[in-house]
């Protein structure tokens, strides 16, 4: 199969807006400054939902979104625990654990994380599959200038990576709401069928910066 490397190993690649229909990041090894951050005008949120798509091989912990704030570097944070096997969501830094995930290696995975600040509950799809709804914070909007990054955890406003905590592998269909998404466009999401785009982030005409060793390639299909 013939592969097009849009963009190839680059310690740094101007914004830019494009859409990304059929297209993937791929994080090729592990650094603790391979990464891609999306940019968005939008500096509060009252609600959030956020779906990828992600292929890995990775048997440590690792992030797998992560947006910061100057006052909560884990505003909004979907990690993988490996040792508890546990997906966690963390929002204003306040952390709920969702086991029972059957996060299989090298396969595509489908993750979906709402959250709303009225109720403080968030809640994990996973594969289509939903958790049962946990507290983590309410009462108070995320909010002040976010910087939003795959492929590392920041552990300050836009910085402070861990190599042992980054992502190696694939992602592709990033999407991003201010509302919390019914469960029925989650599915149509999950399924690859037409749904809502993003208001906040939107594959199809993201704006986007690639920050060293990450490629964007077409998205890996097999054939039989």
């Amino acid at each position: 199969m013939k592969v097009l490397l849009l963009l190839v190993m680059m310690k740094a690649c101007a914004a830019i807006t494009q859409d990304l229909s059929g297209k993937m990041f791929t994080f090729p090894l592990e650094s603790n400054r391979a990464r891609v951050m999306f940019n968005t005008s939008r500096r509060d949120f009252n609600a959030l939902t956020v779906c990828h798509r992600s292929f890995t091989d990775l048997k440590r912990d690792h992030t797998l979104f992560s947006l910061a704030t100057p006052s909560h570097t884990n505003d909004f944070l979907i990690f993988w625990d490996n040792t508890n096997k546990e997906m966690e969501s963390h929002i204003r830094n306040k952390k709920a654990e969702f086991g029972g995930r059957d996060y299989k290696l090298n396969m595509w995975h489908s993750v979906c994380t709402t959250w709303d600040a009225t109720s403080g509950l968030v809640q994990l799809w996973f594969d289509g599959q939903p958790s049962i709804r946990k507290f983590t914070s309410s009462g108070s909007n995320i909010g002040g200038p976010v910087i939003i990054i795959v492929g590392q955890e920041q552990d300050s406003h836009g910085g402070g990576f861990d190599i042992k905590q980054s992502f190696v592998g694939m992602m592709s269909d990033v999407y991003m709401w201010d509302y919390v998404l019914s469960p029925c466009e989650i599915q149509n999401y999950v399924d690859e069928r037409n749904f809502t785009p993003g208001n906040v982030l939107n594959w199809r005409a993201l704006d986007y910066e690639i920050i060293d060793k990450v490629l964007l390639e077409h998205k890996v299909t097999v054939c039989y």
